[in-house]
């Protein structure tokens, strides 16, 4: 009896930790304790770790929630939000910590939630830049030095880009970053920004071969990435009026093509969709950067359920198997959408698995292992994120029975788009052959 009394008032002692989170500012000991307080209430429903360290030693904590939050589940997407990259940008930073409270506490009671943990494992990582943020020392709207690094490097604008050798010295904090995207098979994620009031999509920076002659960067996906800003944007309070702050900045619906807002070298936007296999888009969530601690609410109830049904858009499109003739999985099969090939080519997981974010339509998938002859599967894909699962298509080489060897273990970090345009000035291919053409060279290099 006694061990049963002592449990109970445990767990009465957890409860408000995790329960009473107040809309203020919380430094890094109240946002670790407020994290711990949430694991140890919700210990099945979440995993609390850190991925890696800021320069000052502060870790880097991301919470993961889902029906397996401790490992990848086959079938299941990885989706992610990250704030606070810039430390002086703090409205994200706030209305993650709330986030979390709001899911787990609908876990069990609202069935749109419930379902969206059961069917997505969810990493929110409420601060990527914990000194810069430690330092603000003073809040404003515009500008201080808190949004860099303690190394005074802005964290946006140090990934490897595709489109110039921007020589950055990576940042522990960005180190660490490339390394979680290395270790999870992300799939659409979101970077909470401030300073503006737009959903900011892919890409960044940009040459002739992405249309930046014409102001506009163009992925292979646009129209998945204008469907995802729009996503979010139309289900903000205000953002889908595309007022902007001032009446200089006009945002047609509230999103807007990254180049063509201006252009930023070396940002994670870019690099997730490149190398990480991983739509991510940005989204600035305040005109002021560090407002009041009295606008935190107001905020929390804006982006609520943009939040939410941002998240659901991890199961658009089409997931799968790829496997030889035993059943077992086949990892850096490459997997794409015909007409849409990426420059640095989506493959396979481990597990074999791929996720392709697409809108609903006709498509065909082509999945291929180097050496064996393609495979083409015709598919009509519905709006299955609703169902909180993307169609479901595998694919089995019967050829193949042995295990497979991986011939390419990652997409090399030189700047790829910039090739293309080497080759567009020599012979003035189309886009599409000079894409192709890279893909091949990336798989028998």
């Amino acid at each position: 009896f006694q061990d049963v009394a002592g449990i109970l008032i445990l767990i009465l002692c957890l409860a408000p930790a995790a329960a009473a989170l107040d809309f203020k500012y919380h430094h890094t000991a109240e946002l670790e304790e407020f994290l711990r307080g949430v694991h140890a209430a919700h210990p099945s429903l979440t995993h609390l770790h850190s991925i890696g360290r800021s320069v000052e030693g502060r870790d880097l904590w991301v919470l993961v929630l889902g029906r397996f939050p401790t490992h990848h589940k086959i079938g299941i997407p990885e989706f992610k939000y990250v704030a606070n990259m810039h430390g002086d940008e703090t409205v994200g930073r706030e209305i993650l910590l709330h986030l979390i409270d709001f899911l787990v506490s609908s876990y069990g009671r609202d069935p749109v939630i419930t379902r969206l943990l059961n069917n997505t494992r969810i990493h929110i990582m409420p601060t990527m830049n914990p000194d810069g943020f430690e330092a603000t020392k003073v809040p404003d709207c515009y500008y201080t030095r808190g949004r860099y690094n303690k190394n005074g490097e802005d964290l946006n604008r140090n990934f490897p880009d595709a489109f110039e050798n921007n020589n950055a010295s990576i940042q522990p904090e960005t180190r660490a970053v490339m390394d979680w995207i290395k270790n999870e098979t992300f799939v659409l994620s979101a970077n909470l920004h401030g300073g503006a009031l737009v959903a900011s999509y892919t890409f960044d920076n940009g040459n002739p071969v992405t249309g930046s002659l014409k102001g506009y960067s163009k992925s292979p996906d646009d129209d998945v990435f204008i469907h995802l800003a729009k996503t979010y944007s139309s289900n903000h309070a205000s953002m889908y009026k595309g007022t902007g702050c001032d009446n200089r900045q006009a945002f047609p619906e509230g999103i807007t093509n990254g180049y063509s807002w201006y252009q930023l070298e070396g940002g994670m936007q870019d690099y997730n969709y490149v190398w990480g296999q991983c739509f991510e888009i940005t989204l600035e969530l305040s005109c002021c950067k560090y407002p009041p601690e009295d606008q935190l609410g107001k905020f929390w109830r804006d982006n609520k359920v943009a939040l939410i049904e941002y998240i659901k858009q991890v199961h658009l499109g089409v997931k799968g198997q790829v496997t030889d003739k035993n059943g077992n999985p086949i990892p850096n099969a490459i997997v794409e959408a015909q007409g849409r090939p990426h420059v640095c080519p989506y493959r396979t997981n481990e597990q074999g698995e791929y996720f392709l974010l697409l809108l609903p339509g006709t498509y065909v998938i082509n999945a291929t292992v180097p050496g064996f002859k393609s495979m083409l599967k015709t598919v009509e894909i519905p709006d299955n994120t609703g169902n909180f699962s993307a169609l479901k298509q595998d694919f089995s080489f019967p050829e193949i029975s042995d295990k497979i060897s991986s011939r390419v273990a990652s997409c090399p970090k030189t700047p790829l788009y910039q090739e293309l345009t080497r080759a567009s000035a020599a012979v003035k291919p189309t886009v599409h052959i000079l894409v192709l053409i890279t893909v091949m060279l990336v798989i028998f290099k």
